[in-house]
């Protein structure tokens, strides 16, 4: 499966191609319209870089050092919370199959550990710059000058947070936390996709070793 910065990268090489025809294309005398061109590149480059960075979930985990996790066999739920029944009962099936997948085994009570899994919304605003003209308050003067603008508009995306936490039982110490963050698609079926994938990324080195 292609990486975030696999598809970056052929993004540039896609544009430095394009950038070589263009060049090969341009007589001296129209050296002003190529530089703009390449600095046009150039910032749809770093566009489109930010954008796939931004659009990849960030997962991150934490755990007890000191916890032997073989000795954990079982365990049974404390709560689940994820804004209403059909996600509940979607994030628990999700972190119900990670767990059976790495030998656990599910009890209604007095298991070895207790889960309790959160899945809440927001939304975050980024800002975005795009340059019409080269010129105005950025002042592109070694591209021969013009009265463009930089035009920031502010974009609104709705982002998906989820938290997974094990306790030991008996001691109801934390034993393992999973965190994860990703934006949300307006199609529910893709939201879907996303936190089973999510959840499979953030028990992927579970249990601790």
């Amino acid at each position: 499966m292609a990486t975030t910065s696999d598809s970056v990268r052929e993004i540039f090489k896609g544009l430095g191609r394009l950038l070589g025809l263009a060049r090969s294309l341009y007589s001296p005398d129209q050296e002003e319209t190529l530089m703009k061109l390449t600095l046009s590149a150039l910032i749809l480059g770093i566009s489109l870089f930010s954008g796939a960075a931004h659009l990849n979930a960030q997962v991150r985990t934490d755990y007890d050092h000191s916890a032997n996790f073989a000795t954990y066999k079982t365990y049974s739920w404390l709560i689940v919370q994820a804004g209403d029944s059909l996600w509940n009962d979607r994030l628990k099936q999700d972190v119900d199959a990670q767990l059976a997948s790495k030998g656990w085994t599910k009890t209604e009570s007095g298991g070895d550990a207790m889960v309790s899994a959160f899945r809440s919304t927001q939304n975050e605003q980024t800002l975005q710059t795009f340059y019409d003209g080269f010129g105005g308050g950025w002042r592109w003067r070694g591209f021969g000058g013009g009265d463009g603008l930089a035009t920031t508009t502010t974009e609104v995306t709705k982002v998906g947070n989820v938290v997974v936490d094990i306790f030991d039982a008996k001691s109801q110490k934390l034993l393992w936390r999973g965190k994860d963050s990703d934006d949300l698609s307006s199609n529910a079926d893709k939201n879907v996709q996303k936190l089973q994938k999510d959840i499979n990324d953030m028990f992927k080195h579970f249990p601790p070793t």
